[in-house]
């Protein structure tokens, strides 16, 4: 059963950054582009990389680690190493607060 839970303010992600947030238990990539936001699994398929630490790339994130890109509206893997997409998560903005749907 999936449930929203809060991760924080809009504030707290700024435009063009990614912010490391844990939702029961699980390590989540919160993404700011432009004002919308996305979250993925924090940890690249590939090796294990930590997307949060990535360069964002329009709508999408490039690993630090070995340079795999996914989607930051789908978790697709967009170029590889990586064969396997990360999960996606659905963010909703509530007034300042985010929520992301777990």
């Amino acid at each position: 059963m999936s449930a929203l839970r809060e991760v924080g303010g809009k504030a707290d992600v700024a435009p063009g950054k990614a912010k490391l947030v844990t939702v029961d238990g699980k390590k989540i990539a919160l993404f700011n582009v432009g004002g919308h936001f996305y979250a993925l699994d924090n940890t690249c398929t590939h090796r294990g990389g930590p997307l949060s630490e990535g360069t964002i790339e329009g709508q999408a994130v490039i690993c630090p680690w070995h340079h795999s890109k996914f989607d930051l509206q789908t978790g697709k893997v967009l170029v590889g190493p990586a064969t396997l997409p990360v999960t996606a998560y659905r963010v909703v903005v509530e007034g300042d607060r985010v929520k992301i749907e777990v």
